[in-house]
């Protein structure tokens, strides 16, 4: 099972549910995990009477919250010393949840922040507590793309053990995706139909680096199959 980290105080929650529709219509056995303070997913994905800790399936992936380590979520699906997925997505927003699920030894780790105060700040309160160097890749929220926001992250984020990949993906905030993704929530669906193609490029750019075997061309029939409605 490939482990994928997703970190940052930046609501990933929609985000990591579009990802997780792509994976699992390339036939991906994909589980999602919401350690963060919040567990917004336990509001935007249907589930009967939730308790403090489950795992649901929504539109053939299975979602786990509330868990504060892997080993936790092993015993609520039966005690196996291995779970049958193939990538596990998991949302962190705390260096104990990081610390927990060892996202250090992850495959792929991302950084996830718009460039507002506190998305930037409580972010880097994340990172100024890791101890061994990891290797981040960016991904920016963002009304227009400036060099010196990045830069700005980058001072922030200077002096910690952190090592940026050149490679950043970027999603536009003003191209009326977020009425598409508060929609896609009230109807309980994961529907593409309505977002922005720089959205959907965003999207696409994250699951070439997740599967680095996969062509883009694939990638892009995926995302055509779930515009359709798949």
């Amino acid at each position: 099972m490939d482990t994928i980290g997703f970190i940052g105080a930046y609501d990933k929650t929609d985000l990591l549910l579009n990802l997780s529709k792509i994976l699992t219509i390339m036939g991906n056995k994909v589980l999602m995990v919401d350690t963060t303070i919040n567990q917004k997913a336990k509001y935007i994905v249907p589930f009967i009477n939730p308790t403090t800790s489950y795992v649901t399936n929504f539109e053939d992936i299975d979602i786990a919250v509330g868990f504060r380590n892997l080993q936790e979520i092993k015993n609520y699906l039966g005690g196996n010393e291995e779970i049958e997925y193939d990538i596990m997505l998991v949302d962190v927003d705390t260096i104990e949840r990081m610390n927990e699920f060892k996202i250090e030894e992850a495959q792929k780790n991302f950084f996830v922040t718009a460039f507002d105060l506190y998305s930037l700040k409580k972010g880097m309160e994340i990172l100024i507590n890791v101890q061994e160097p990891i290797s981040l890749t960016k991904i920016l929220f963002s009304k227009e793309v400036f060099k010196e926001d990045d830069d700005y992250l980058n001072f922030l984020s200077s002096g910690y053990k952190v090592n940026w990949n050149e490679y950043k993906i970027y999603f536009p905030l003003e191209n009326g995706d977020q009425s598409v993704l508060m929609e896609n929530q009230k109807i309980a669906k994961i529907r593409f139909k309505r977002l922005s193609t720089q959205y959907k490029d965003g999207l696409s750019l994250i699951v070439q680096e997740i599967l680095k075997n996969v062509s883009e061309s694939n990638i892009r029939k995926a995302i055509k199959l779930i515009e359709k409605g798949v």
